[in-house]
């Protein structure tokens, strides 16, 4: 099984490429379009209004970001929050499975939590702007 060990790069992009993708198309709307009545859903949840701003760029930035793999962690980070949030306040009374339950935003907070612990991996703008990270330097 040691061949599978260098497929782990690989595993991390597709990590990422799936997580961005959807934060990034989740994120979209509420940025431009939705992003007042986002605002008016969040403060009907006994939340501030401005952490609707927070939570539409986080998922938007954040997403775009960790498909770049560049601050991987910390966009991550604020991922794995902004759907942790969202789970306790919008989807857990409706249970695990069904309609509106927190099974796909728990997932996608599986992953972020993931990202945060391993990074971007050697696919990523993070590896590469990281010291001695990049196939151009040497040494």
């Amino acid at each position: 099984m040691r061949y599978l060990d260098r497929l782990q790069p690989l595993a991390l992009l597709v990590m990422r490429l799936a997580l961005g993708a959807v934060m990034v198309a989740h994120g979209f709307h509420k940025v431009f379009g939705g992003l007042h009545h986002h605002a008016d859903f969040v403060a009907s949840l006994g939340l501030p209004a401005w952490t609707a701003y927070l939570s539409s760029f986080t998922e938007f930035l954040g997403g775009l970001l960790v498909l770049l793999g560049l601050f991987t962690r910390v966009a991550a980070l604020a991922i794995c929050i902004d759907l942790s949030v969202a789970i306790a306040k919008v989807n857990f009374h409706n249970g695990l499975m069904g309609n509106g339950g927190y099974e796909f935003p728990l997932a996608l907070a599986a992953l972020a939590f993931a990202l945060v612990f391993f990074g971007g991996g050697p696919i990523a703008f993070d590896h590469i702007r990281a010291p001695g990270g990049g196939a151009g330097r040497s040494k």
